[in-house]
């Protein structure tokens, strides 16, 4: 079973009197635990297309289907509540909360979104630490870390709530190379371990080598799709 499922999905935005078109009905599927990107210029529909997947507004036509849940029509609280317990974010700004240590950055999701009891989430924050390498420096904020620290707490934060889907919208685009190749391993080991899918927007060619299946965009239309036989970076 596919875990997205996108059938003549379209989006127009409404600029003043004009309708400018962002994706105009495309069709693809993802599978589940794969490592999948969105390739294409700026102005070519992917950052519209991963803020439909991850329910952050709905398409203007078509049936986008996520986790078996047809997400086009879900209102917005129901929407809010599916991404809440189902999908994670990475973005390209890391968007830590700066007040918060590395631990509470991690664990935020948990109180706010899940409202697990204390002692659930600091099994899990715990675990997600050492999962990405950052329990030493649990108790730091964020302009205490590095550019790839940063990255990893929010690849950590992504998975807190379980998430079976991850959304990461050009997430190398302010890392330094060997930075960008670590947490590129870094989300493929986390996909190994947590059995979740990572979904990418981005430029960066480190990434596409990566990527398993690499779909091409371009003027809001689904121009190609190819898949790779990735060979273990070294």
């Amino acid at each position: 079973m596919s875990l997205v499922v996108a059938e003549k999905v379209a989006k127009t935005y409404r600029v003043g009197d004009v309708d400018v078109p962002a994706l105009r009905g495309i069709d693809f599927s993802i599978e589940p635990g794969s490592f999948v990107t969105f390739v294409g210029p700026s102005g070519s529909g992917k950052s519209t297309l991963l803020n439909l997947i991850g329910c952050l507004d709905h398409p203007s036509s078509g049936k986008l289907t996520v986790l078996e849940t047809d997400v086009s029509t879900l209102t917005r609280t129901a929407a809010a509540q599916f991404r809440g317990r189902n999908i994670g974010f990475i973005f390209q700004e890391f968007n830590l909360v700066p007040v918060l240590t590395a631990y509470e950055n991690i664990e935020y999701p948990l109180i706010m979104v899940q409202d697990w009891p204390e002692r659930r989430r600091r099994e899990q924050v715990a675990r997600l630490l050492d999962a990405v390498g950052m329990k030493g420096e649990a108790n730091k904020r964020p302009d205490q870390l590095s550019g790839g620290q940063k990255q990893r707490v929010a690849v950590a934060r992504a998975l807190a709530t379980n998430a079976k889907l991850v959304l990461a919208d050009e997430p190398t685009a302010n890392l330094d190379r060997d930075t960008a190749y670590r947490i590129i391993g870094l989300m493929k080991k986390m996909r190994d371990e947590f059995r979740t899918t990572f979904v990418f927007s981005t430029h960066d060619p480190k990434i596409m080598a990566e990527a398993e299946v690499i779909f091409t965009l371009e003027d809001g239309r689904l121009r190609e799709q190819a898949e790779t036989m990735v060979p273990a970076h070294a």
